[in-house]
């Protein structure tokens, strides 16, 4: 979970609109019967490959047109989706068995197997591939971290098939969140032999893939900036697919989206800053859940050289210099809300209280000049500099440069001799920055991958694929060890191990600056019904959506 971008404010990246008509038509001469949405998407698509996706925009991308075992439904709750049934799970809770859906198909009618499934998994765990989901499985299945360190071949996952409609899984210990996890992208099936005989080409384009999802797509070049979502005619549960085709086209500006959406050419639209203010009180007004988190990440090590940042003095100077709630109510602005740890508010409660997570843990590397300047002192002090320069990147979307410029503005007026300069990129490209740790300081985000507080906290163990940072902390490791073993059966001291890791992570090393938990506003046109915003996992759902006029 890098379940991490994508969506209107919180959503920044991956913002979508909807709409009911035609490229340049008004919508009011759509037939009330046409079941044609047209989705404004605020930058491409990164990667379709379900093996190695990354971010929002891909998650939301594939979450209509693959499909896993499992699905959420409206509140979020897990149910079937290609397997008929819930899991038989074991008593010792650590074999899972599933059984497919007989009418389980891919788009090009031939059956949706157990091979299917074991065959991605194996991809993802394959230290060759390069996933940087991987993550997701070790500690998890059984053999996966072996085989990901490079120490056991991909084939010894446990996982087999019982027949080509079973599955048998089995666990390296309980894992109270597997079901969650069994909805993400990278537990979604491939089909090995339509892999193979597109060879390089595969998952290139839209042409070049195999679904099984509600829709399939169209006109996806892989860098393009449109494509179509088609109904899949071969999709077990077509019967409540009701959109019929779902357009879509790149628009990274949200004063544009709100344009289209006052000419009555799209059904939605995405609302920050200004506009945000602007519409709070129009009745189409929407307001929606959300737990992304954006915070700054630190790269301690550029190069192979140790950057500034890996002083602890300058990160706390620099998470503690920045109005956090200037930020989310002015720039942000469409109800986000500064936040003083890493797990959003309303995501996890305490199994024994149902005292919230945040509440629990308490506030973090809070807003302070005068400890700002301390912490900057010292630090300046320490690498025996009196001015420091430092690149801070993000992406190119409006919303995130007037982010960057905002926090430009806090360090160089509260931080006396830090100098910001700024890059941005697009958003993909930020991703490979990321993902070569080419960076000094990072504007990201991170979204849920499933239910639970260890998809955010997973992310800065030392050998997380997510880390990119050269963070590493042996009291933060063992923390997060522990919580994934020996305490994986005591909720309460696996919550009590969660709140600790807080405090190492934040109070004792500032790895990363929280900077704000993100909201979803939209304009939303009343005839727009059964979208769907996840919390976890892919941020939106187009199964049941429709027009109603």
């Amino acid at each position: 979970m890098k379940k991490r971008y994508t969506l209107s404010a919180i959503w920044m990246l991956s913002v979508l609109i909807l709409s009911a008509c035609g490229g340049g038509k008004d919508t009011t001469s759509q037939a009330s019967n046409e079941q044609v949405l047209r989705v404004i998407e605020s930058t491409e698509i990164p990667l379709m490959d379900t093996t190695l996706a990354t971010d929002g925009v891909s998650f939301t991308a594939m979450n209509q047109v693959f499909e896993g075992l499992y699905t959420l439904d409206e509140n979020d709750q897990i149910i079937p989706a290609a397997a008929e049934a819930m899991p038989e799970i074991s008593e010792d809770q650590k074999t899972y068995t599933i059984k497919i859906r007989d009418s389980a198909k891919w788009s090009d009618g031939s059956n949706l197997t157990a091979a299917d499934f074991i065959y991605a998994w194996q991809k993802v765990v394959d230290p060759k591939s390069g996933a940087q989901y991987s993550f997701l499985y070790r500690d998890v299945v059984q053999n996966a971290s072996d085989i990901i360190d490079g120490k056991k071949d991909p084939k010894e996952l446990g996982i087999k098939a019982l027949d080509d409609k079973t599955i048998q899984v089995n666990l390296t210990q309980v894992v109270p969140y597997f079901n969650s996890l069994l909805t993400f992208g990278p537990f979604y099936p491939q089909k090995e032999s339509y892999v193979n005989k597109e060879g390089k080409d595969f998952a290139k384009d839209s042409d070049h893939l195999l679904y099984n999802g509600p829709f399939t797509m169209a006109d996806w070049s892989g860098t393009s900036k449109s494509w179509s979502f088609v109904k899949n005619d071969t999709y077990w549960d077509k019967k409540n697919v009701k959109l019929d085709k779902i357009d879509v086209q790149v628009a990274k500006e949200p004063g544009a989206a709100v344009n289209l959406y006052n000419t009555g050419k799209v059904d939605r639209a995405p609302l920050t800053g200004d506009y945000a203010s602007q519409y709070k009180t129009n009745k189409e007004f929407v307001a929606e859940p959300d737990s992304y988190v954006y915070w700054l990440k630190f790269n301690q090590k550029r190069d192979g050289k140790t950057t500034d940042v890996a002083n602890v003095e300058l990160r706390k100077a620099i998470a503690q210099a920045i109005n956090k709630e200037a930020l989310a109510d002015t720039v942000i602005a469409n109800g986000a809300t500064a936040i003083n740890g890493e797990i959003p508010k309303g995501f996890a409660q305490n199994p024994q209280t149902g005292k919230d997570f945040r509440e629990d843990s308490g506030d973090h590397l809070t807003y302070d000049v005068a400890e700002a300047k301390e912490h900057f002192a010292k630090a300046k002090q320490q690498l025996g500099k009196k001015e420091l320069t430092l690149e801070l990147v993000g992406d190119d979307q409006e919303f995130a440069k007037k982010t960057l410029e905002f926090i430009q503005s806090e360090l160089e007026t509260n931080l006396d001799g830090l100098k910001i300069t700024l890059k941005t990129v697009p958003y993909k490209n930020r991703l490979a920055l990321d993902q070569a740790q080419d960076y000094t300081i990072q504007l990201s985000r991170w979204a849920p991958a499933y239910k639970d507080p260890m998809t955010y906290i997973a992310s800065w163990q030392t050998d997380n694929n997510y880390n990119n940072m050269s963070y590493t902390s042996p009291a933060y490791d063992k923390l997060t060890t522990d919580i994934t073993t020996t305490l994986a059966t005591n909720p309460e001291a696996r919550w009590q191990a969660m709140l600790q890791t807080e405090k190492v992570l934040l109070d004792e090393d500032a790895a990363i600056a929280p900077l704000y938990q993100n909201a979803t506003a939209v304009l939303e046109k009343p005839y727009v019904k059964g979208v769907v915003k996840h919390l976890f996992g892919a941020p939106y759902s187009f199964k049941g959506a429709y027009i109603e006029k």
